[in-house]
């Protein structure tokens, strides 16, 4: 662990080299001010992790001092010293925002535990503060891979329903991202720091998934040995994602109502009615109208979760988003073996392209997965991709062959990409012998770059 460092303010020349004496014995870097200025000054140059300062002080007093520091960098702890301390100090220092208060004489033992836990407790928020980056960064709204109109109308729709209350139901087939986009509802919603509690309603029996759900008293059933807490209390304040909703038995359907409804429930065996403040998010792999059709899903239950819909189309129709989702899959998979891959070639790219992907982006990923553990070069190619998907993609029809299947202009940007790409890799980069080669205008090839994320390649 680093060492950390601390910056002691007073302008008593003894106790400062005393206390700095102690605190060097203890561990810890430290540096000295004689007196607000000088350690302002300092502040300009260095930043330390913790400051201690005397409470009266000429020129610049402590209450001063901290009043800077707050203006500056609000989370550096600052620890207060007085040999004259009051009550009424110690409540102003701590509201101007002191994390602690000491009176002289210093106690070296309770200086040092004082300062051990104002470290502690800043490591801890500066833990909180990289995982919400990093949660940010998973489920934010750029977490969501994908140029397809399909998928910008899903940003669109994430973008206007996540702060409501609305209820949602996604569809698609598995591997899609549905868990992707409940997670980036909540997590840009008001509910955020609240739970996410997530059920897979087709993994568990029928006569368990009531008592996951909604708890059960102790005795309700056998194996009942003590009352068990549900999903939906866990989630009070925050959003349950009910996936493979379609799974839900006649009566757990009923229930399902009732709590969106009215917010309430009993747990299995018990009397007593709970209420929560629950947003409710479900997920489907089958297409629930036809299922209500059929009479295997509540007409009723059908239209209430139906307020907002989001569908996921497969991978397959989604061809311009292959090399863009294999790429990102790359970076962050490569980072984490601790391998140094740059890219993937064309012609792996190509492969990609014309596979069908019946596991959709979840294969996509363990794909490239594979390839990254296994490659010895530093650039993925065909012969790192399963040789499954190297036999289907070389006898299949690439983009441009699917027909109806695949809209024209969509199909048309995956061989538009690697033309474009080909083009300035030949010219060296330069654009306007590229726009040239190509017969266009440098404004339409710009804007293609653009388009196609190649401004920052070449």
């Amino acid at each position: 662990m680093a060492q950390k460092k601390l910056l002691v303010v007073d302008d008593d020349s003894l106790i400062r080299r005393s206390l700095s004496a102690v605190l060097r014995l203890a561990g810890y870097e430290v540096s000295e001010a004689a007196g607000g200025t000088e350690a302002l000054e300092l502040l300009e140059k260095t930043t330390p992790d913790l400051v201690i300062t005397d409470f009266n002080m000429p020129q610049l007093n402590g209450m001063q001092v901290l009043r800077e520091i707050q203006a500056r960098q609000p989370d550096l702890p600052v620890i207060l010293v007085t040999g004259y301390g009051t009550v009424e100090q110690a409540v102003e220092a701590m509201k101007a925002g002191a994390y602690d208060y000491v009176s002289k004489p210093i106690i070296d033992d309770e200086m040092k535990m004082v300062i051990r836990r104002a470290l502690d407790d800043r490591t801890l928020r500066d833990e909180n503060s990289d995982l919400r980056k990093r949660l940010d960064m998973r489920f934010g709204y750029d977490a969501i891979i994908g140029r397809d109109h399909r998928m910008q109308r899903i940003y669109d729709t994430i973008e206007s329903v996540a702060p409501t209350r609305a209820t949602v139901l996604i569809s698609g087939e598995s591997g899609t991202g549905k868990t992707l986009i409940a997670r980036a509802l909540h997590h840009n919603s008001s509910r955020r720091d609240a739970p996410f509690v997530e059920v897979n309603c087709g993994a568990l029996p029928e006569t368990l998934l009531e008592s996951e759900l909604f708890g059960h008293k102790r005795g309700s059933f056998t194996g009942a040995y003590a009352d068990k807490q549900g999903k939906f209390a866990a989630a009070n304040r925050g959003t349950i994602f009910l996936d493979e909703i379609n799974n839900a038995s006649p009566m757990l359907q009923m229930k399902l109502l009732r709590i969106l409804q009215d917010k309430e429930f009993e747990p299995v065996g018990g009397n007593e009615t709970k209420r929560v403040d629950v947003r409710v998010v479900l997920a489907t792999n089958l297409d629930l109208a036809s299922e209500v059709e059929k009479g295997n899903f509540r007409r009723d239950l059908y239209y209430r979760i139906n307020v907002v819909s989001v569908h996921m189309p497969p991978l397959h129709e989604r061809v311009s988003d292959i090399p863009l989702l294999a790429k990102h899959f790359l970076k962050d998979i490569a980072k984490e073996n601790g391998k140094r891959i740059r890219e993937i070639d064309e012609q792996a790219l190509d492969l990609l392209t014309r596979y069908t992907w019946p596991g959709n982006v979840r294969e996509l990923e363990n794909c490239i997965e594979r390839a990254v553990v296994l490659t010895r070069n530093d650039v993925i190619r065909a012969e790192d991709l399963p040789p499954a998907l190297r036999d289907e993609a070389a006898d299949a029809p690439t983009p441009l062959d699917h027909g109806g299947v695949v809209p024209l202009k969509r199909a048309l940007e995956a061989p538009e990409r690697r033309i474009i790409e080909n083009a300035l890799r030949e010219n060296g980069g330069n654009r306007q012998d590229t726009a040239k080669a190509l017969d266009i205008n440098r404004t339409t090839l710009f804007n293609k770059m653009r388009k196609y994320e190649l401004l920052e390649k070449y």
